[in-house]
């Protein structure tokens, strides 16, 4: 902590990891300045919790003036790097970090680091609970993005503890540390509102494995093209998780067996039967998990009893209730319309599926396909309905159904197919009522949005916890 004493530091956005960094930084003795779009009004939560610190605010906006003085910048996941202000500092000579960084920098633990597209938060928990049951390390954490900045809990955190962290493409843009073993699980199109394209995007996901060392580890999805071309990107030595092929080391699939290849000797972890999880991406995320944890030493029967039981995350096909015979399922999670397929494909039954939100100027070409042959009854909320109903070929440009309220089959229906009817609701509450009129015995009725949350919610959980408040008003 002592490289920062004395220093003046400027944090960008008092979300979770800006509030988490700037306490750990003004502990360590850091002149701290915090600036935020919002005003002091809207951030009572943050504020209230550093007002035991000396830190200064400037609230409302990002003036240039923060960065006088300054000897780092550090930027909260949710702010663009192309920022006037981020430009200014790098013209400055001012260098620009945040919170994933410095605790990467300062951690003593080995830190295993999971990026990827998809599965992140799912995996990453899963790895926890393996490493857990297999005794690794004194303590394990488990935190990053998947909801517990880490920084809070260096001064805790042993040597011999292990460390299980979440990196979202936000925090690793900005790199110079890597973990010591960093796994990217696909990289496919989302936030492509805030990296423009996805030569940027996947640039940013491959920077985890940029500074790693000759005896760390890299884990990459084989059956996936974004991020099995990492491999030459992999400085250290490589382990790979696939469903569809034979790895020389790492996880793979025998039939309805999980197994485990390393140094040359193969082993049975459990039979795919007793994954709790839906899906085939779940599968995925569950070999990753194996051959993550496999690359830490967990022995293969630690790794089965962390997947034995395990039910998922909050708001990913997590199951909420049944209401007159139709079960309903929370997938807020899914932001992007790869992972709306993903969840679609993970369910047999006819569906009710809740889609909309915000788009992130994502194709939605595939989305529309695979819901005419799978989903039943479409229900369209937020900012993205109409979006989504063109992909769908529910309206064409300018058609007289465009924007109208209420079920209107429209060319979907009558293109073949499952898909009997679209409707358009104005929010997620309407949407849900909708959605309870036209769920019939045996159904599943599935909010996974593709688009994100931001039209009418803070963040995907609030969305998600607001539809099961929704659904069990039924």
């Amino acid at each position: 902590m002592n490289e920062f004493k004395g220093k003046r530091v400027a944090i960008l956005g008092l979300a979770r990891q800006g509030t988490a960094l700037a306490r750990y930084l003004a502990r360590a003795g850091a002149d701290v300045v915090v600036s935020d779009i919002l005003p002091a009004e809207k951030l009572s939560r943050a504020l209230a919790e550093l007002k035991d610190l000396t830190i200064e605010y400037a609230l409302g906006g990002h003036p240039e003036s923060l960065l006088e003085g300054a000897d780092l910048l550090c930027l909260s996941g949710g702010v663009p790097t192309g920022l006037p202000i981020v430009r200014a500092a790098r013209q400055r000579g001012i260098p620009l970090s945040n919170e994933a960084q410095i605790f990467l920098k300062n951690c003593a633990a080995p830190v295993i680091g999971i990026t990827g597209s998809a599965g992140k938060t799912t995996t990453t928990a899963l790895v926890g609970r393996m490493l857990q049951e297999g005794g690794v390390g004194s303590k394990v954490w488990v935190g990053g993005n998947i909801g517990n900045p880490l920084i809070g809990d260096l001064d805790r955190i042993a040597a011999q503890d292990w460390i299980v962290m979440e990196l979202s493409s936000y925090q690793l843009e900005i790199t110079w540390t890597s973990p010591d073993i960093a796994a990217v699980l696909n990289i496919t199109p989302d936030h492509l509102d805030r990296h423009e394209t996805m030569a940027v995007y996947s640039e940013a996901k491959a920077h985890i494995l940029d500074f790693q060392q000759s005896e760390d580890m890299a884990v990459l999805g084989l059956d996936d093209p974004g991020s099995s071309i990492l491999k030459g990107r992999a400085r250290g030595r490589l382990a790979w998780f696939s469903v569809e092929r034979t790895v020389e080391q790492g996880a793979l699939l025998r039939g309805e067996h999980l197994m485990i290849r390393f140094d040359g000797r193969e082993r049975e972890v459990g039979g795919v039967s007793e994954i709790a999880l839906r899906g085939r991406h779940n599968l995925l995320n569950v070999l990753a998990a194996c051959a993550i944890a496999g690359s830490a030493a967990v022995e293969p029967e630690a790794m089965r009893r962390g997947i034995t039981g395990f039910a998922g995350v909050a708001h990913r096909l997590e199951f909420v209730r049944e209401v007159n015979g139709a079960r309903w399922y929370d997938d807020s999670i899914a932001t992007s319309p790869e992972r709306a397929c993903a969840a679609i494909q993970s369910f047999q039954e006819p569906l009710v599926l809740l889609a909309g939100g915000r788009d992130k100027n994502l194709p939605w070409g595939k989305f529309g396909e695979l819901a005419r042959k799978r989903v039943r009854h479409l229900v369209l909320f937020g900012e993205a309905r109409e979006l989504i109903a063109s992909a769908v070929g529910a309206w064409g440009a300018g058609g007289a159904e465009r924007g109208a309220a209420g079920a209107a089959p429209g060319e979907a229906a009558r293109q073949g197919g499952a898909l009997q009817s679209v409707s358009l609701a104005s929010n997620l509450a309407e949407a849900v009522e909708q959605a309870a009129g036209l769920a019939r015995p045996g159904d599943v009725v599935l909010l996974s949005p593709g688009g994100t949350s931001f039209d009418e919610f803070i963040d995907f959980a609030e969305r998600g916890d607001r539809f099961k408040e929704f659904v069990n008003a039924l």
